[in-house]
């Protein structure tokens, strides 16, 4: 099929010239329809110039019928629009007076939007529990550019070499050792969760500060924790000093006395895990404990920090405590509600099945 259209020489140099601004624009589906007028005005046929660009015959009749109708005025250049969205204009508009208004005047006990606060279906409220694994955001990226919304993110340091040795050579031989020995296989670590809070990152509108409340008191309870790599199990005991030595031997010896079994504790490199002290304290234990320490600058390595900052989640990230007393009951209620949930904590090391092909579970 062939449609004849003629230009005059200054529309000719014009189309040219919108050829050439459309290629310093990067408008790559402009450019197409462009060239396909100009295979048109050359002569060619309309199966012939979709053959060519790669369009179909429809396509390309579409853009000269467009052109011939508006002129120049058709070639404005487009952004696909996408998937329409799943919002309607009343849904949008309700969204909207809720990010306003800030999650507590919705029912939450936190001072800021935070992940996964907004549902877009019948209950604005889910049950944060269900949030606790990670979710991201329940925000779609168009309603975050629709309501001016930000996000950040934060950078990692690593040590390739040690993290490789660890995981290639170490870790197997552990976990090996453990399954001989029929040991508690636990990875441990330590959390301070502060009286004034712990911001997160959150949304909110471009250019209007998040604020949230705080008590402003220096206080923060602090938790050691150990959990099983087998089973799943959680062993944590809470206190409001610091974290010492003799503080993590008291700790240890709990544990000792909750099983007959021996332990393999993987610990990180702080002062209390590796004084005089513990070394003395692992030596005349030695028939019941066996110590590793993890790879230096590698939290992801030890799967109880996603557990430390799953409580922290739900416990302190932009909330306030007037007292000292309702966060120790806060993170204690959070802390008996993932020890409920072991298979839930099996699927934190997934770092360690995932690469070795494991199970979690024996």
């Amino acid at each position: 099929m062939r449609i004849r259209i003629s230009l005059k020489s200054s529309d000719c140099e014009k189309l040219v010239e919108r050829l050439r601004q459309a290629y310093a624009n990067g408008q790559l589906r402009l450019v197409k329809r462009i060239h396909a007028l100009l295979y048109i005005l050359d002569g060619k046929s309309i199966d012939e110039t979709a053959a060519i660009l790669n369009l179909s015959e429809q396509s390309v009749y579409n853009y000269v019928k467009a052109f011939i109708l508006k002129g120049f005025d058709s070639l404005v250049y487009r952004r696909p629009p996408g998937r329409p969205p799943r919002l309607t204009k009343s849904q949008r508009k309700e969204l909207s007076q809720l990010i306003d208004e800030g999650p507590e005047a919705a029912g939450y006990d936190c001072g800021c939007w935070t992940t996964g606060l907004i549902d877009h279906r019948s209950d604005p409220r889910p049950d944060p529990h269900t949030l606790w694994c990670g979710v991201q955001s329940a925000l779609p990226g168009g309603v975050v550019k629709e309501h001016g919304l930000l996000v950040s993110e934060s950078p990692v340091r690593i040590r390739p070499a040690e993290q490789k040795q660890w995981m290639e050579k170490t870790w197997p031989e552990i976990l090996r050792l453990a399954k001989e020995k029929g040991a508690l296989l636990l990875f441990g670590d330590e959390c301070s969760f502060a009286q004034w809070g712990s911001l997160s990152y959150t949304w909110a509108r471009r250019g209007k500060q998040p604020t949230v409340k705080t008590s402003g008191k220096r206080k923060a309870y602090k938790v050691f924790g150990f959990i099983e790599y087998f089973t799943g199990a959680l062993f944590y005991k809470g206190h409001t000093g610091k974290f010492t030595s003799v503080s993590y031997q008291d700790f240890i010896t709990g544990v000792l006395a909750c099983t007959k079994k021996h332990l393999f504790i993987l610990q990180d490199g702080a002062k209390y895990h590796t004084s005089k002290a513990m070394k003395q304290f692992f030596a005349a234990h030695a028939n019941r404990i066996t110590v590793y320490q993890l790879p230096r600058y590698s939290p992801d390595f030890n799967p109880i920090e996603y557990l430390w900052r799953n409580v922290k989640k739900l416990a302190t990230h932009l909330r306030y405590h007037p007292t000292f007393e309702s966060l120790l009951n806060k993170v204690e209620e959070k802390l008996r509600y993932f020890a409920n949930l072991p298979k839930s904590i099996k699927a934190l090391m997934g770092k360690y099945c995932e690469t070795l092909g494991v199970e979690a579970a024996a």
